[in-house]
């Protein structure tokens, strides 16, 4: 099914190798090697170095207000998150080689970076394009890397031209994204600028006065530490279906251009499930169109490729880039007599539709693909579930303070509470809920007045959405709104979705389908880029409501017993369809009639053991015990 306007969609993207098992780490490098996930500070390649305009137009009250906003940008990154300094103009009242590196790229030192800016004496030219050379230069090979930017002229020295220079570090290929921050510019260098922005894949920001320039210079940088971090061995897609690489159960990252079709080969049988979920991740809020997303297809491949399933992900707005993603499953029928039914090689392509407008930077892709076994013989699945249920949770009391991952690897478990978070303009927060067979996922988001800036008539829009385990989206049965405009003035969006019961996935409608699977649920929520443009604070406030409702049954078969209860021990449907799991040690064996999952691949690999060495870590995924056991 075709899914366009699918912005709350876009908030994530592929789940994968398990169904119901949220991978820990797993992180394999381009020639299969094990390398550790990032930290919560971002990954060991990452890096952020901002460059702080110190001529001598900064001296005085400007230069008092650049450290404060520096100041308070440490204060609100991560722990450790690599972070630099850079200044120019500081060293003598004229020379066009007058930049330094005041703080190299490290894990975050705050007070060193405080000390570091208060020292800085403006007086001298304006080198910027030489400035950003030398910042990139500054940052690690590999990983995401960033150049915040801020100053309140144009380059003065002429060569190398700023804009130039941007546009030949975007192109080399490397993950390099440059912002801008105008504090109290005139035209001619906020179109510099915003020049230097658009050429480096970033974006700029307008601070007319200090306040701003601390608001402004905080989004650029957390959004850079916030962003998704993606987990996965490196594949490179076919260019058409026979030359597509042949993936096994597992999560995988790629990368893809504007208007680029990437291939990928499945081998499937006859009777599993097979779910294929794409997660993809420009740039939070470089120039974007309506119509610009992701478009997935799978097929087979015979003589004449029936397609078999097929999914589309569009921004549906002009604000910005954010996270979009789908996903297509091969869910055999129930007589198993379908026409995509049978055994053999699958092929999916990714296709990216970019307007010739829109940042032209190739976007990272994060696929996962999962298999799930069928249910057992013999036994008896419980009846669909697809009534329609109650309006999201109206729970009530005090939240508590959470922080919100930054894509479905990192997301923050929860319970049935109430929490509060905040959200960046052009951010996306991911949050992990556990969900057991027979229960029903509701939740709200709620906004409230947030403090305007004075006569802004700026809008943009928050929204939501739900997916099961295997990243596959969930509908909503409860009629709340999944997405709506945002203008500073309260507000809320939510999903309710039917009871998790195995025969959903033959249900007829959207809202009952995707509900298959017990295990991590997930809940996104976004928040627009173009409310950079009305929100006094750097981050907007919001507080989410979860309740996970229904008593959880036992398994997934016919008149299965509650949870806990005496005799509810486990039986061949819930092994089955264990959406309900833990970590075991590496190499340990999957259960018998469960799904194949990343782990189980890996196992077999090497002969079912996997060796820790150095800085290798594979973290397998095994099923949970039942509580008590």
């Amino acid at each position: 099914m075709r899914r366009e306007n699918a912005l709350p969609r876009g908030l994530a993207g592929p789940l994968g190798a398990v169904c119901g098992l949220a991978v820990l780490g797993a992180l394999l490098g381009p020639a299969g090697t094990a390398q550790a996930a990032g930290a919560a500070g971002g990954g060991d390649r990452d890096g952020l170095v901002m460059v702080l305009d110190s001529s001598g137009s900064m001296a005085g009250a400007r230069m008092a207000a650049a450290g404060r906003a520096v100041g308070a940008v440490v204060d609100a990154l991560p722990d450790g998150y690599p972070t630099g300094l850079r200044v120019y103009g500081a060293g003598k009242e004229h020379g066009c080689d007058d930049t330094r590196l005041l703080e190299p790229v490290r894990p975050l030192d705050r007070e060193a970076l405080k000390q570091a800016v208060a020292g800085v004496r403006p007086k001298g030219d304006t080198p910027i394009g030489l400035s950003l050379r030398k910042a990139a230069a500054d940052l690690p090979e590999g990983g995401r890397r960033t150049i915040v930017l801020v100053s309140d002229g144009e380059d003065t020295c002429g060569a190398p031209e700023p804009c130039e220079v941007a546009a030949r570090l975007a192109g080399q290929g490397a993950d390099l994204r440059i912002d801008t921050v105008g504090f109290q510019v005139r035209d001619g260098a906020r179109e510099q600028l915003e020049c230097i922005a658009a050429a480096g894949h970033g974006s700029y920001y307008d601070a007319p006065d200090a306040a701003s320039l601390v608001r402004q210079l905080t989004r650029a940088s957390r959004l850079s530490a916030d962003a998704y971090r993606l987990q996965g061995r490196r594949v490179t897609g076919g260019t058409g279906a026979t030359g597509a690489p042949a993936l096994v159960p597992g999560q995988y990252v790629d990368d893809i251009g504007p208007g680029e079709t990437r291939w990928y080969a499945v081998t499937l049988d006859a009777a599993s499930t097979a779910d294929l979920a794409v997660t993809a991740v420009p740039r939070p809020g470089v120039r974007a169109a309506y119509g610009d997303g992701v478009e997935l297809r799978l097929a087979g491949t015979g003589r004449y490729p029936l397609t078999c399933g097929s999914d589309a992900a569009h921004f549906g707005q002009d604000e910005g880039a954010m996270v979009i993603g789908g996903a297509v499953s091969r869910i055999p029928a129930d007589d198993r007599d379908g026409a995509c039914d049978k055994a053999g090689r699958y092929v999916l392509s990714v296709h990216r539709t970019s307007a010739a407008g829109s940042d032209r930077a190739r976007w990272p892709l994060e696929l996962r693909y999962g298999s799930e076994r069928p249910f057992p013989a013999g036994a008896t699945p419980a009846p669909a579930a697809t009534r329609y249920g109650d309006p999201p949770a109206a729970l009530t009391g005090t939240p508590h303070d959470v922080e919100g991952g930054t894509g479905f690897n990192d997301a923050r478990r929860l319970g049935t509470g109430i929490w509060r978070d905040t959200l960046l303009p052009g951010q996306t927060r991911f949050y992990a809920v556990r969900v057991g067979w027979g229960q029903r996922l509701t939740y709200s988001a709620d906004f409230a007045n947030e403090p305007l800036l004075e006569g802004s008539t700026a809008s943009s829009f928050v929204a939501t959405a739900a997916y099961g385990p295997g990243r596959q989206p969930l509908g909503d049965a409860s009629g709340a709104s999944q997405r709506r405009g945002y203008y500073g003035r309260p507000l809320s969006v939510g999903l309710g979705t039917v009871p998790v019961t195995w025969t959903n996935r033959w249900a007829a409608g959207e809202s009952a389908r995707g509900a298959r699977t017990a295990g991590e649920h997930y809940v996104a929520l976004s928040l627009g880029p173009g409310a950079a443009g009305l929100a006094r604070n750097a981050a907007v406030r919001v507080v989410l409501r979860v309740d996970v409702a229904g008593t959880e049954l036992a398994g997934p078969e016919y008149g299965a017993s509650a949870r806990g209860e005496p005799g509810a021990g486990r039986g061949e449907g819930e092994r089955a369809a264990a959406g309900d799991t833990d970590s075991t040690a590496a190499g340990a064996p999957a259960d018998a009639g469960g799904f194949m999952t990343a782990g189980d691949a890996v196992a077999a690999a090497a002969g079912g053991a996997v060796a820790l060495a150095g800085v290798v870590a594979v973290v397998l995924l095994g099923r949970r015990r039942r509580d008590g056991a």
